[in-house]
């Protein structure tokens, strides 16, 4: 089409900035340069928000990615981004243009609206999840969450049961901290508590991403793609856990031996605990 974003002056300050009216899963961008003119990016940043205040940068294979962008004004340059963004936001900034020319760029966004259940917790409350029965204790446990916060120290689940058994999910000075608890290790007591710790910074208020698999007492925690495989000890192939799971605090005195106690400040989203939407169904009762 005719026209483009097309700044007075071109250098490094500059950036387009773009509003997509709610929260979109974005799966794919194309560039050209302005229309009929000598005008395009050569590279270029991709920057992303969900309140057009707090920023992050698009990565890829764990650095700053930067797109190669235009080598003249019409021919369009597609990406399939490798991770799709969720953002209401987003900022294209230009690195190198033209030398011949000015910054200069048309713009497409692929993608669909991003639908999620999200739930806010003000640091003196928490989400509790009862069975409907006390269930077999599950040979496999899977649980998922998104969360974010500005505040470095928080609860985000616990469970546990009469025997002593726990699993404790806790930020500590912006790191993620897993606590398991095997009570069954009765031979070997320094053995019955395991901690694991992944992540850094997740206090920044953007979203990270929380997998938790249990089976057969082996453990795989993951943060943001990275993920922590080990042998939880004990002489049984289960946790022994009570029907109850708390997540945003612990909702009264246990003896978790859990580092802090600080109730999460922040936002979950999609918390999935065996495949149970727990936010959607504590919204539907």
């Amino acid at each position: 089409g005719a026209g483009g974003w097309s700044p007075l002056v071109s250098n490094k300050n500059q950036w387009l900035q773009i509003d997509l009216g709610e929260r979109t899963e974005i799966t794919a961008i194309a560039t050209q340069g302005g229309y009929g003119s000598s005008d395009w990016v050569t590279s270029y940043l991709l920057m992303f928000s969900d309140s057009g205040q707090n920023w992050k940068q698009y990565r890829q294979e764990e650095s700053i990615w930067a797109f190669s962008g235009n080598t003249n004004a019409d021919s369009v340059v597609h990406y399939k981004l490798q991770h799709s963004i969720k953002a209401r936001f987003l900022r294209f900034v230009p690195l190198n243009w033209n030398p011949n020319g000015r910054i200069g760029m048309r713009i497409e966004v692929y993608g669909c609206t991003y639908r999620s259940e999200v739930v806010g917790f003000d640091g003196k409350s928490c989400l509790i999840y009862t069975f409907s029965q006390k269930l077999m204790s599950a040979l496999k446990d899977v649980i998922s969450l998104k969360f974010k916060t500005m505040q470095s120290d928080g609860i985000l689940l616990h469970r546990e049961g009469q025997n002593g058994d726990n699993i404790t999910l806790e930020l500590i000075k912006g790191k993620l901290y897993l606590h398991i608890n095997l009570g069954g290790t009765k031979i070997h007591p320094a053995n019955a508590q395991i901690n694991i710790s992944l992540g850094s910074l997740l206090d920044d208020q953007h979203w990270h991403s929380v997998l938790i698999e249990y089976f057969n007492n082996q453990v795989n925690f993951t943060v943001d793609k990275h993920t922590h495989h080990f042998h939880a000890k004990g002489e049984f192939s289960y946790l022994d856990l009570d029907y109850e799971l708390s997540f945003g605090g612990i909702p009264e005195p246990r003896k978790s031996g859990t580092l802090s106690h600080r109730n999460f400040n922040g936002c979950f989203e999609n918390i999935y605990y065996n495949g149970v939407n727990i936010i959607d169904l504590a919204r539907r009762r």
